[in-house]
């Protein structure tokens, strides 16, 4: 079992960027891949940014070079830095693990992120 608890979200202007936590509990970690999804008002669930085991990331082409997914094993952590931010990117985002090997999946809670003047 993977408990996943996500912070960082909030209310930030055009422009600017916000680093988003998802801390994770159980065992194993290092064996997910590890990913941002993200849900707006009236819209579908989306993938956002993963990143596996071995570090290879892939990214929503929205967010290309304006996000960076990442992760620290030894803190049981991964982090997601949005950076030029747009009011599309408002929305509630969420952690998810799926393991690599198996059908096992987690999600967090969720965060709202608000991009707006």
């Amino acid at each position: 079992q993977v408990q996943l608890v996500e912070s960082g979200g909030g209310l930030v202007q055009p422009g600017g960027s916000l680093r988003l936590s998802c801390a994770a509990s159980g065992s194993f970690f290092y064996l997910y891949t590890m990913g941002w999804y993200r849900q707006a008002p009236g819209k579908e669930r989306e993938l956002v940014a993963a990143i596996n085991s071995g570090g290879t990331t892939n990214y929503a082409d929205s967010v290309k070079g304006r996000f960076t997914i990442s992760r620290d094993n030894a803190k049981k952590t991964v982090y997601l830095q949005m950076n030029s931010l747009k009011s599309e990117d408002t929305a509630v985002y969420y952690c998810n693990a799926r393991a690599e090997s198996g059908s096992l999946e987690f999600w967090g809670q969720g965060t709202q992120v608000t991009v707006s003047s």
